[in-house]
């Protein structure tokens, strides 16, 4: 019951929060991209608090549980990724969206390309956006079901509706304040619970004797070493996490809200900093995890057991609210990237192209309603939290790492040539998932063969045919 209370106290803040910074959202450019008025310390806040969600502490927790040291990759990657967003697309992109009036990714590319490169490039996100979606609601429920004794089916909808109702409030001048306090609480519950931890369990020597009992003697050395899968689990790590943490529409779109460059390179790259060093903390919490509950079926209830069976209550509390932030963070940066492409991607650019501000707003806030309710349809379907980001970061590189990149550093890519390269990316990568059973192919990444074959196919169209006038930087 008090773990409820904490659950229902820390929603009704949120949407309480939301609604105080909708008073500012009064045009289009207030809700997408906060009126250009981010500063640094903005950025970053609303960027590390979207990409601590989930997968990075719930899934990251348990394949610490599961492979140990070698689990560092699957965070460390994003930071990984965020520094060379922070100093190359990052603040390439935010000139030209700044110089042309872009609000979100899709307007890129219908500047850059055309409206079919838009219209393909938004179909493939919403099917991809909805399984992160559903990754961020599948952990919400996992924590409210052992914290909480919620039902599945309670706890994805209850998700859900605060994530929609301070969303919809006041879009991204709302999201990046409440950040803020999402990051501090963040910050603080992983801290304080991991440093409790440590110490409860007699430090690193006494965790490791204990964490390697419960494994086979084949696999106790692996575990602890950071390269522990051999070379081809860490590139499958950075394939997969590396491109995303580049070319996401949902941080990108964020930030479009940046108010000069050195607000984009300081805020992205202090986000970088700050996930290579969280990126040890569901590690080290997994492994404190397997060392007490060695037998856990399902390696994703390692945090929540930690939460209901390894902390005080106060510390508990806190982590809770740390966990419960994580997801909702996340969640609202997949709801913004969503809602914003649906609404400005298709409806204002194929459906009503004289949609005026108020229009668009009332669509955009329509959008968030429905795929909040299909995303929590999706969470109630779906298992896994890791299953369910694989699907969202796989196909977010195969659709659009090719396009995005050529169209910031080459003029003579052509609209043709990346609708050509999208398919040819997108089939290829997901048709050797489907082939290997998503194992890849002689020890290599499905996307590997998908990229490169999508390469191919863009160099070869694009060099068949003079650069159009079209092809603007």
């Amino acid at each position: 019951m008090t773990y409820l209370l904490i659950l229902i106290g820390y929603s009704i803040l949120m949407i309480g929060l939301g609604i105080f910074w909708s008073r500012r959202v009064r045009a289009s450019s207030d809700f997408f991209v906060a009126g250009r008025g981010l500063n640094a310390g903005l950025i970053f806040s609303t960027l590390l608090a979207a990409n601590i969600g989930a997968g990075s502490t719930v899934g990251a927790t348990g394949l610490g549980y599961r492979d140990g040291l070698l689990a560092w990759w699957w965070v460390g990657s994003a930071g990984i990724g965020s520094l060379i967003l922070a100093f190359t697309v990052g603040p390439r992109i935010w000139r030209v969206a700044r110089d042309n009036n872009l609000f979100t990714v899709g307007d890129y590319l219908e500047f850059r390309y055309s409206r079919t490169v838009r219209g393909l490039a938004a179909a493939l996100l919403w099917v991809g956006a909805l399984a992160i979606l559903a990754g961020q609601l599948i952990a919400m429920e996992q924590i409210f079901r052992v914290t909480a004794g919620l039902s599945k089916t309670m706890s994805c909808l209850l998700g859900a509706a605060v994530i929609t109702i301070y969303f919809t409030a006041g879009g991204l001048h709302a999201v990046a304040r409440v950040n803020v306090l999402q990051m501090a609480v963040k910050l603080l519950g992983f801290g304080f619970a991991l440093i409790f931890l440590f110490w409860a369990t007699g430090g690193w020597g006494v965790l490791r004797m204990h964490a390697g009992e419960s494994l086979p003697e084949a696999q106790a050395i692996p575990y602890f070493d950071l390269f522990g899968g051999g070379v081809s689990s860490v590139l499958g790590y950075l394939v997969l996490l590396v491109p995303p943490f580049i070319v996401s529409p949902g941080l990108l779109q964020k930030i479009f809200g940046a108010r000069d460059e050195s607000a984009v390179r300081m805020g992205v790259g202090m986000n970088a900093l700050a996930l290579l060093a969280f990126a040890i903390v569901p590690v080290l919490m997994g492994i404190i995890a397997r060392s007490q509950f060695p037998g856990l079926e399902n390696h994703e209830q390692a945090l929540p057991q930690l939460l209901t069976n390894s902390l005080p209550l106060w510390l508990g509390g806190l982590l809770l609210g740390a966990l419960f932030s994580a997801e909702l963070s996340a969640a609202d940066a997949v709801l913004f990237m969503l809602t914003t492409s649906l609404s400005k991607d298709l409806y204002k650019t194929f459906l009503k192209p004289d949609a005026d501000d108020k229009q668009l707003l009332k669509m955009t806030r329509i959008t968030a309603v429905v795929c909040s309710l299909i995303g929590a349809g999706l969470a109630i379907w779906f298992g896994s939290v890791i299953a369910a980001l694989k699907i969202f970061y796989t196909l977010l590189s195969a659709a659009l790492l090719l396009p995005i990149l050529a169209g910031l550093y080459s003029r003579r890519v052509t609209a043709r040539a990346a609708v050509a390269t999208m398919l040819t990316s997108v089939g290829i990568t997901f048709t050797l998932e489907l082939l290997t059973n998503r194992q890849g192919k002689w020890g290599l990444p499905s996307l590997i063969f998908g990229t490169a074959a999508g390469l191919v196919v863009m160099l070869a169209i694009s060099f068949a045919a003079p650069p159009s006038p079209r092809n603007k930087k």
